[in-house]
């Protein structure tokens, strides 16, 4: 059974990474955002999406931990 579950993790993370290359590849448009009046240098779709995300997923748990330290001191 161990095994199996690393295997099925292996498994997991190469169809992730198959997908963000994929992604990339097909997202490779040069653009420019402007955020606030600011330009963004010139860079591929991709690189701002996984910019994004990765992001979100430093700032989601940060956020959830806040969250639950604050309510663990009232």
């Amino acid at each position: 059974m161990r095994n199996f579950k690393r295997l099925a993790l292996v498994v997991l993370v190469l169809l992730v990474a198959s997908a963000i290359v994929l992604f990339v590849l097909e997202n490779s448009q040069s653009v420019v955002l402007l955020f606030l009046g600011w330009p963004t240098p010139q860079a591929p779709v991709s690189v701002f999406v996984l910019s994004a995300f990765l992001a979100g997923m430093m700032i989601g748990p940060l956020l959830v931990w806040f969250m639950g330290a604050r309510r663990r001191l009232k």
